[in-house]
């Protein structure tokens, strides 16, 4: 089954069909860059202009960044707040004239690591954990995805630090660089947000995903926690897969 994927990031828009029996994308992947301000008919004109790249026709998956209930936003990171209570499965289908469905970006990402990645046959309760400007978190239980678990926000006091941080503040890629951490200080760092994750969550496995997985040489000896570890290798295309994937799975019957 052919799906239109997109992915709506707060830097960019991406999007590309995907064969989602394979998981294989079956064009190079169009990117613009997100408006700004990111309004939502800004947003909606420039998904337009991704689905018209492809000359689009049939069934689309979107992975929006916040909270997505039934098609509607509920929270919009990095987006314009125009974007809040929007129901953008129903804005988005009328704009392109076609079935869409919307998802929260991360639940998209592990989708796709679930499905087409190292994630696919894992039993028990599977956290992803995507790491890059912010902390993505996607639980699935058997293979079924729990919605909207948004567990980078947690909030945490880390070790050496004296205030409580939202914990995608602290232990995001973009916090590494921010604070000038080596690879040491900053797993020691991420470590501790997996413990509390281990501690309140119990998950029989971690898959780190997003565009710092793929540096897992460089981190991975830091990371101390009993939990088994594995890093995902879709890396840029697991948002675009997976949000095809949620149209499959989640669309119209």
């Amino acid at each position: 089954m052919r799906i239109l994927g997109v992915d709506i990031g707060g830097s960019g828009i991406k999007g590309s069909p995907v064969d989602t029996n394979t998981g294989e994308m079956l064009g190079e992947r169009f990117r613009i860059d997100t408006p700004r301000p990111a309004t939502k008919e800004a947003v909606l004109d420039t998904i337009g202009q991704v689905a018209g790249h492809f000359d689009w026709q049939g069934p689309v998956g979107c992975g929006f960044p916040g909270v997505m209930r039934k098609g509607v936003a509920y929270t919009a990171a990095n987006l314009d707040p125009s974007l809040v209570g929007v129901d953008l499965a129903g804005e988005i289908g009328q704009k392109l004239g076609q079935p869409t469905v919307v998802i929260n970006d991360a639940d998209a990402a592990g989708l796709a690591v679930m499905r087409f990645g190292v994630g696919r046959g894992e039993k028990g309760l599977v956290m992803v954990i995507t790491i890059g400007t912010g902390i993505g978190t996607a639980l699935f239980y058997d293979g079924m995805l729990v919605p909207n678990s948004e567990l980078g926000h947690t909030q945490l006091k880390f070790k050496k630090v004296r205030k409580i941080h939202d914990a995608e503040t602290m232990v995001a890629d973009s916090a590494r660089k921010r604070d000038e951490l080596s690879w040491k200080q900053w797993g020691a760092r991420f470590t501790e947000y997996l413990k509390y994750m281990e501690r309140v969550m119990n998950p029989d496995l971690f898959i780190l995903g997003g565009g710092a997985a793929k540096k897992g040489d460089k981190f991975l000896e830091y990371l101390k926690v009993t939990t088994p570890v594995k890093t995902a290798t879709l890396e840029n295309r697991a948002g675009i897969i997976g949000a095809a994937m949620a149209s499959r799975e989640f669309g119209a019957k």
